[in-house]
C-alpha cells in the first residue's frame, strides 16, 4: 500500500501544508470533495507525483527482497508488470470519473472511487463494498506497522528478553495518542521528513549491498516458480503498488489534470526501477539468508540497531495516517447523525469528541495491537491482504468499472485488456489468498 492506501484523501503537499484548516490538502486525511480543490490548495503535477510516489514507495520495500527469495526472476518482472498494470487501472479509474457532453468535451461528473461504484453497482450496494475494502485496507496497514515495529525492535535486540508481543504493546503504547487526532497537520510535516530519512536509509542499504558486490552468487536467483511461495511474493508486489483509492482525489486536487496522465507514468516507472533493483541487489546480498524485513539481515548489530530504530520512528509516525482515515470512515459511516446513521455523532456541539468516541478510537488502536500480536508475521499478512483487498482495489474494480460505465466508447483491445487484468486479478488473488493463507496457519503453528 503505499504507505497509505487511503480511501477518503491523503494529499501530502509539502510546503503547503497549514493548519487544521488546511486538512485536506497538505499531508493529511479529509474528506472526499467534488472537483478541483480551492486554487490556494491546489498542487502540481511534481507535487502530485510526489503523493503517489510515497504511497508505492513506502516503508515496504524492505519486504521486497523476500519476495525475490520467493519469487525469483518472477518476482522481478512481478514488479514491473504489476507496476504497468496498476499505472493502467489509475488511468482508468480517473477516466471514469468523466462524462463527454454532446460537443465531445469531458466534464468530471463523479468525485472519488466510491462515487464511481455507486455507479456501476448502486448507492447502497457500491458505497458499502467499497467501504469495507478501504476499511480493511486501512487497518490492515495500520496492524503491519506494528508488527514491522515488534520485527524490527526484535532483530535489533535479539537477546534481549522483551519478546516481540511486548514490543508490539509498547509501540501500540506510544501510539494511543492517534485516539485524540483531529487533523493531522503537525504529523503530516513529521511524517514528510520521516520519508526523507527513509529514503537516506534506502541509499544507505544499497551501498552496503554495492560493497559486497564480490560475494553476490547471481546464480542464487531462481527462474522456477515455487507455487508455494510465489503467491505470497506476488501479494507483497501487489500490496506495495495499492494506490488507486486516493488518485481521483489526488487528480482532482491538480493544477492541471491534463499532466495527470504523465504523472502517474513516471511516477510508476521509477518506482518499478527501483522496487526491481532494490528486491534484486538485496537478495543477492543476503541469499537464502534473506529475512522478512532486509535491514534485520545487516551484519553489525549497532549498525542494524540505529537503522531499525529510525525504520521503527518512522513507522510509528506513519500509523496515524492510515488509522486516521479508517477511523473517519468508519464514522461517516456509522456515527453521522446528517447522514442517518444506527449511531449518535462523535462530536459534541464545539467540534470536540464525546468521551464515549474517544473510548471507541482507543478501542481500535488496542484491536490493531491484538490483531499484530496473533499473526506477527509481517511479510505473509502483507502478501495476504495485497492477494485480497489488493488485487481488487487494484485490478479487478478499475476495470469492471472501466467497462460498465465506458463500454460504448471502448475499442476491442482495451475491452480484452481490461478483460485480461480482471481474469489475472481474480487468479492471482485467489491464489494468493489460498497460499498466503496456508503459509500463515503452518506459521503460527510454530509460533
Amino acid at each position: 500500500m503505499a504507505d497509505v492506501p487511503n480511501g477518503t484523501t491523503t494529499v501530502s503537499t509539502p510546503g503547503e501544508c497549514g493548519d487544521g484548516d488546511d486538512m485536506q490538502n497538505g499531508s493529511v486525511l479529509g474528506v472526499e470533495s467534488m472537483g478541483p480543490s480551492h486554487p490556494r490548495n491546489a498542487i502540481s503535477e511534481w507535487q502530485a507525483g510526489w503523493n503517489v510516489t510515497n504511497a508505492i514507495q513506502g516503508m515496504f520495500i524492505v519486504s521486497l527482497p523476500y519476495a525475490v527469495l520467493h519469487g525469483g526472476y518472477w518476482g522481478i518482472f512481478a514488479m514491473v508488470g504489476v507496476s504497468y498494470i496498476c499505472c493502467h487501472t489509475g488511468k482508468i479509474l480517473v477516466d471514469c470519473l468523466y462524462e463527454e457532453d454532446q460537443y465531445g468535451v469531458k466534464h468530471r461528473v463523479r468525485d472519488s472511487y466510491v462515487a464511481i461504484a455507486e455507479v456501476a453497482w448502486g448507492k447502497r450496494v457500491g458505497s458499502r463494498i467499497v467501504n469495507i475494502a478501504q476499511i480493511i485496507e486501512l487497518l490492515m496497514t495500520c496492524i503491519l506497522y506494528v508488527v514491522l515495529c515488534g520485527d524490527l525492535m526484535i532483530g535489533s535486540f535479539p537477546d534481549s528478553s522483551i519478546g516481540i508481543a511486548s514490543w508490539m504493546t509498547i509501540a501500540c503504547t506510544l501510539l494511543l495518542p492517534c485516539a485524540f487526532l483531529k487533523h493531522l497537520g503537525a504529523v503530516s510535516w513529521l511524517s514528510f521528513w520521516c520519508s526523507m530519512v527513509h529514503l537516506v536509509i534506502n541509499i544507505i542499504i544499497l551501498g552496503y549491498c554495492f560493497s559486497r558486490a564480490g560475494e553476490w552468487d547471481w546464480s542464487s536467483v531462481k527462474v522456477s516458480i515455487d507455487i508455494w511461495t510465489f503467491p505470497i511474493a506476488l501479494g507483497i508486489v501487489v500490496f506495495s503498488y495499492t494506490s488507486q483509492i486516493f488518485l481521483p482525489t489526488l487528480e482532482g486536487n491538480m493544477t492541471r489534470p491534463d499532466r495527470f496522465t504523465c504523472m502517474l507514468n513516471v511516477s510508476h516507472v521509477a518506482a518499478a526501477i527501483f522496487k526491481a533493483g532494490f528486491g534484486w541487489l538485496g537478495f543477492l546480498t543476503f541469499g537464502f539468508a534473506t529475512q522478512e524485513v532486509i535491514t534485520n539481515n545487516l551484519p553489525t548489530p549497532s549498525f542494524k540497531a540505529v537503522v531499525n530504530m529510525i525504520l521503527v520512528v518512522k513507522a510509528l509516525l506513519s500509523y496515524p495516517l492510515p488509522f486516521y482515515a479508517a477511523a473517519e470512515l468508519l464514522e461517516t459511516a456509522l456515527f453521522n447523525e446528517k447522514a442517518g446513521t444506527c449511531f449518535p455523532s462523535c462530536y459534541r456541539d464545539d467540534g470536540a469528541y464525546k468521551i464515549w468516541a474517544i473510548s471507541l478510537r482507543i478501542l481500535l488502536v488496542v484491536f490493531t495491537l491484538v490483531m499484530a500480536v496473533s499473526v506477527p508475521h509481517f511479510a505473509i499478512l502483507m502478501g495476504l491482504i495485497g492477494s485480497f483487498t489488493g488485487t481488487m482495489l487494484s485490478f479487478v474494480w478499475p476495470c469492471y468499472f472501466h467497462m460498465r460505465l465506458k463500454w460504448n466508447t471502448l475499442g476491442w483491445l482495451t475491452v480484452m485488456f481490461d478483460a485480461f487484468i480482471i481474469f489475472l486479478g481474480f487468479c492471482c488473488g485467489t491464489i494468493g489468498i489460498y497460499y498466503s493463507g496456508y503459509a500463515l496457519i503452518v506459521a503460527l503453528k510454530y509460533y
